[in-house]
């Protein structure tokens, strides 16, 4: 049996429901006159996790659970539904009042397979699902935006740039990140840096949904529920850029 026919259309309600609660907890905390700076940043990993966590132990208890903020429970690799969650995706970003580009990350991955998930990005009042996905948007005429860490752009972005003519928007985040891809505000989200699998499980699967080329940036598939939860790198971009930025990627 295919990981398809394992997902039903109640565990799309559930990953967005989940993200849902776990945005609108961290929403209280940051308007929390008494939370600031490190003790902020703290509180919401912790409560968000614990949010989702128990949510997700009422509603799929029988499923394991692989969380950024918890000891990694090793009997989730003889499992094969195994929701990966990111509680706070952009910990920096969210201890900054200003800034929106943070998000919460709720997926479940089948046989490895992200495929159910949902993003919120709290701040920007917003959720993206597999369960309602958006659809691709058009193609715009001018260059294609590609966007990159604000910190610590990878050393493939210029190749890339270079390759696409792309013009770069810096953003926080990794949900932040693809979700621009997927809202349209972008074209090409390409990291090489090093991702831990709760980065980018939601976002790969909400990615997927809408109809985005989802990678390696070799061009291979992502696989989840791995023995070790660290991913090099990842492509999410628009079909007909991913073969360009997978070839300028290889040259590097």
């Amino acid at each position: 049996m295919g990981a398809v026919a394992e997902v039903s259309n109640d565990d799309h309600t559930v990953a967005r429901a989940i993200a849902d609660a776990a945005g609108g907890l961290l929403l209280e905390l940051r308007g929390r006159a008494d939370l600031h700076g490190r003790a902020l940043r703290d509180e919401g990993d912790l409560r968000a996790h614990q949010c989702i966590v128990a949510l997700l132990a009422d509603a799929r208890p029988d499923d394991a659970v692989l969380s950024e903020e918890a000891r990694d429970d090793r009997s989730r690799l003889g499992r094969r539904r195994v929701w990966i969650v990111d509680p706070l995706d952009g910990t920096r970003e969210f201890g900054e009042r200003e800034r929106s580009d943070w998000a919460v990350h709720v997926a479940l991955a089948v046989d490895g397979t992200p495929v159910a998930g949902a993003v919120a990005l709290p701040a920007m009042g917003v959720t993206l699902t597999t369960g309602e996905p958006p659809g691709l948007p058009p193609a715009t005429n001018g260059p294609p935006r590609m966007v990159v860490s604000r910190t610590r752009p990878p050393r493939i972005t210029e190749p890339v740039r270079a390759a696409l003519g792309a013009q770069l928007v810096a953003m926080g985040s990794a949900g932040a990140k693809a979700m621009a891809v997927v809202r349209g505000e972008a074209e090409v989200y390409a990291h090489a840096g090093g991702q831990y699998e709760w980065d980018s499980a939601a976002p790969v699967a909400v990615a997927a949904a809408a109809g985005l080329h989802v990678s390696r940036l070799d061009g291979s598939p992502l696989r989840y529920n791995n023995p070790d939860v660290w991913l090099p790198d990842l492509l999410i971009c628009r079909p007909e850029l991913a073969a360009t930025v997978v070839a300028a990627a290889g040259d590097a």
